[in-house]
């Protein structure tokens, strides 16, 4: 018994030296171009739009500040979000990423009200552009995000919603400005 107890020991810390070793070797990852095009993100930005009555909610103005910096490493952009809409007041934490698996962008977000989404998208020129498929009410809707960099220091956004593979209608638009 004594043996078998030693020769497994001996394999342990022979498969922790190996993996030591590996580790050793490769070299840490870096950030891509994809990554870096988030860039343009970081910042403190103000912003302003509208709202429309739409299954994902009512219609009214919205207003608030969002401060976006990297995240340790590089690889992803954490922003975090408080203002006001026709719900009320609210707060929010977005992650903001590139998936080179997937090869698209994506993009995590959480808010004080409840409302959680995870989108992929792509960005071509100074166009953002994600999408994905939600459930709303039991009926599956397409939303699309779309941030145009206008500026530096201004981007616009558009929301839009519909039915899976039906008409889209836009629910939110509005612009951000960046204050640094």
């Amino acid at each position: 018994m004594r043996t078998v107890f030693s020769g497994v020991v001996a394999v342990f810390i022979g498969t922790i030296g190996t993996a030591l070793v590996v580790a050793q070797a490769t070299p840490p990852k870096q950030p891509g171009p994809e990554h870096k095009r988030l860039e343009s993100m970081v910042g403190q930005w103000s912003f302003q739009g509208d709202a429309k009555e739409s299954p994902l909610g009512p219609a009214g103005k919205i207003s608030g500040s969002e401060t976006c910096d990297w995240f340790q490493g590089g690889f992803a952009v954490i922003c975090r979000s408080k203002g006001t809409g026709p719900k009320g007041p609210v707060t929010g934490m977005g992650v903001m990423s590139y998936d080179p698996m997937q090869k698209t962008y994506t993009y995590y977000a959480i808010s004080s009200q409840g409302d959680n989404m995870f989108v992929r998208g792509h960005v071509k020129g100074n166009v953002w552009t994600f999408e994905d498929s939600v459930d709303v009410g039991g009926k599956p809707m397409t939303v699309r995000a779309t941030v145009t960099e206008e500026s530096p220091t201004v981007t616009t956004f558009t929301l839009e919603a519909g039915p899976t593979g039906g008409q889209m209608m836009v629910v939110q638009q509005g612009r951000s400005t960046k204050q640094k």
